[in-house]
């Protein structure tokens, strides 16, 4: 996980970027690990949350629960959760879902 705090030019508020990468399955084994380590990774003010999914080789409903529970947790925050490169069959199964048109994913 990478923390990234770029200074203000104008005086702006500072935006955190958080990135966590994750690797393997995702599934009902690991989900409750996974919603603890993106709880434990929201940044506390406005912010950007990225999930690198690059490395994820599958993902079942209930890691797709976590994706969506994180999203409504980050929201209110003002915080900003994106998807980052999911591999094709993960990108295949947020369309299919219609996940796709409710969180932000990026190639």
């Amino acid at each position: 996980m990478t923390t990234l705090a770029p200074a203000p030019s104008d005086g702006a508020d500072v935006l955190t970027v958080t990135t966590v990468h994750l690797n393997g399955e995702i599934d009902i084994f690991t989900s409750h690990a996974l919603r603890r380590r993106l709880m434990r990774a929201l940044p506390g003010g406005a912010g950007l949350l990225i999930v690198d999914l690059s490395a994820v080789s599958f993902c079942d409903a209930s890691g797709l629960a976590v994706l969506i529970g994180i999203q409504r947790r980050a929201r209110p925050r003002g915080v900003t959760l994106t998807l980052k490169s999911p591999r094709p069959l993960l990108t295949r199964l947020l369309r299919v879902t219609g996940l796709d048109r409710c969180l932000t994913v990026v190639p």
